[in-house]
């Protein structure tokens, strides 16, 4: 064969060869869209919400406004399940066994990060999928009026003049108020006495009564107490002011660095697909994001936030650590139960 035919043969060639090529990407192509339109879009069945809380808690009041605009936005009912006890930890327990397809939803809060520390049972960020913060309560160090401090600079002076005199009520021992309390303490430097309660209102009764000298709750908790006129709010205890409780100034600038928010989670089984993970959480965003959804949030309590999977993750490491020491400084040992 001269060079001449080796030249005209070699074109015709890379056109067979190209016109194969395309024919198999064209194929591929096909193939995919295939199997793309033969996977089913998620959810194609009801889905569970697990929630650690009592009907009528926050949580759960939290949770039933997300699944509210997640069934609009789904197409599919959304079936609440509260699983209260043991702080959280039956709840925990169900969503660990749960298959990891989606299906399971958890909403979590503070309380149950606390509770796992306390139990050595389960860890938040290693042992499930946190999905999104969804959103935030402050809390908000209050002192009873029978005691003449109206700031919380004063109020650091009026411990510290009476060393230890000063009594201090929470809703459960090595709860959050009582973390929050001894938080302060520690950074402070004032030396209080702790009174547990089982409950916040007995706390308020007592405070507002002058039986206890502060308190650390929860801002919805204040509900009609703060209006008494028998007990002042200092601060609220997250890093900037909040609409949720006009006017109260941060703990943080009386005492540089102090944080102590409460919020509010959603998780996923362990093994649940990365892809849907990702398709949960842009759906969760979206829904947070909703102004009706951020005014419902307020009413209650709450302020919507927001979050990668990621992030989340990094936040409740840090938080599980902070927690750990803090429970550690107050003397807690494993033997003990939680009160809440």
């Amino acid at each position: 064969m001269t060079t001449i035919e080796q030249a005209m043969i070699a074109p015709r060639r890379q056109r067979i060869g190209d016109a194969k090529r395309v024919a198999f990407l064209a194929i591929l192509a096909m193939t995919t869209q295939i199997v793309w339109a033969a996977t089913p879009s998620f959810p194609v069945k009801p889905v569970r919400m697990i929630i650690s809380n009592t009907v009528g808690s926050a949580p759960d009041t939290v949770a039933r406004l997300l699944t509210v605009k997640l069934t609009e936005n789904w197409g599919q009912q959304i079936v609440v399940d509260n699983r209260a006890g043991a702080a959280g930890l039956l709840a925990a327990e169900y969503v660990a066994k749960a298959a990891p397809d989606g299906y399971t939803l958890w909403v979590a809060t503070l309380t149950q990060l606390l509770s796992m520390s306390m139990h050595q049972r389960f860890n938040m960020a290693r042992d499930f999928i946190p999905v999104s913060y969804l959103a935030s309560t402050p809390f908000v160090i209050s002192v009873s009026a029978s005691i003449p401090v109206t700031t919380t600079a004063e109020f650091i002076a009026h411990a510290k003049a009476r060393g230890g005199k000063l009594l201090y009520g929470s809703s459960g021992q090595w709860g959050s108020s009582h973390l929050c309390m001894e938080q302060f303490r520690a950074m402070t430097g004032i030396d209080m006495v702790h009174v547990p309660y089982k409950g916040t209102s007995p706390v308020f009764t007592d405070l507002m009564g002058g039986q206890v000298h502060a308190t650390c709750a929860a801002a919805p908790a204040y509900t009609g107490a703060a209006q008494s006129g028998k007990l002042r709010m200092l601060g609220v205890t997250t890093r900037a002011r909040t609409r949720l409780v006009p006017g109260v100034p941060t703990i943080a600038e009386a005492v540089s660095g102090f944080e102590f928010p409460g919020w509010y989670g959603l998780f996923l089984p362990l093994g649940t697909p990365r892809d849907l993970v990702r398709r949960i959480n842009a759906d969760v965003l979206s829904v947070l994001k909703s102004p009706d959804i951020q005014e419902r949030l307020i009413a209650v309590g709450a302020e919507a936030v927001g979050s990668s999977p990621e992030a989340f993750t990094a936040f409740l490491r840090a938080d599980a650590a902070r927690f750990e020491k803090l429970l550690h400084a107050a003397g807690w040992d494993p033997s003990k139960k939680a009160a809440e």
